[in-house]
């Protein structure tokens, strides 16, 4: 009797799951069919339907961790500093699953860096980070919460700040905690905020503040 649409979703869920849980445990290094086919009780054999090569595979998990990625709960943007803060603690691993995505994500830089095509989907993946974080520096810069300077710059320095704060943690867990980490992007955030000049009120024709900007 052939399976039904229903199994067939039914079971690229178990394999996806397994592929997670391998990935978590062992990272990209361990990322193997028979790894995978362990974890889901089944065969090798079995999984050559969904990846006939190790580089299917290896594509399909990095689909499956930007999807995990992406639909983790964010927290509210909010605006100025405050949201550019939240950005940057969404990226944080102050949570079990953030821990978990952060681990795969550094782990597949190994396979990344040695695969062109993969490093430049990276690059640009970072890019793309970059560009909203500027977004968000620049709206602060318009509140007169950040200094003026190049939007661009600033946000490269929050992307390497928080990236090599991820891997700190990773590494040292102990050390790293999440409060403690929070506690240090504070820290940047509050040496990156010196020297920014509150925004000035808007003033009516006759040089008078606007109450209607309170």
């Amino acid at each position: 009797m052939p399976r039904s649409k229903g199994d067939h979703e039914a079971r690229r869920r178990d394999v996806s799951e397994a592929v997670w849980q391998v990935m978590a445990t062992r990272g990209f290094a361990g990322l193997t069919l028979r790894a995978v086919a362990a974890e889901l009780g089944a065969t090798t054999g079995l999984l050559t339907h969904y990846f006939p090569t190790k580089q299917a595979l290896v594509a399909y998990a990095l689909d499956l961790l930007e999807q995990r990625t992406a639909s983790r709960p964010r927290r509210h943007a909010g605006k100025g500093v405050a949201a550019l803060r939240n950005a940057l603690l969404d990226i944080l691993p102050l949570t079990p699953e953030a821990t978990d995505s952060n681990r795969i994500w550094v782990s597949s830089w190994d396979t990344a860096l040695s695969a062109p095509g993969l490093s430049a989907e990276y690059a640009r993946k970072y890019a793309r980070s970059r560009d909203r974080l500027s977004e968000r520096v620049a709206a602060a810069q318009e509140l007169g919460e950040l200094p003026q300077g190049d939007p661009a710059r600033i946000a490269a320095g929050a992307q390497s700040f928080i990236l090599g704060l991820v891997v700190q943690s990773l590494f040292d867990p102990v050390t790293f905690p999440p409060r403690r980490q929070v506690e240090l992007l504070d820290d940047y955030l509050a040496a990156l905020t010196a020297g920014a000049e509150p925004s000035t009120p808007p003033r009516n024709a006759a040089g008078d503040r606007d109450p209607s900007s309170d």
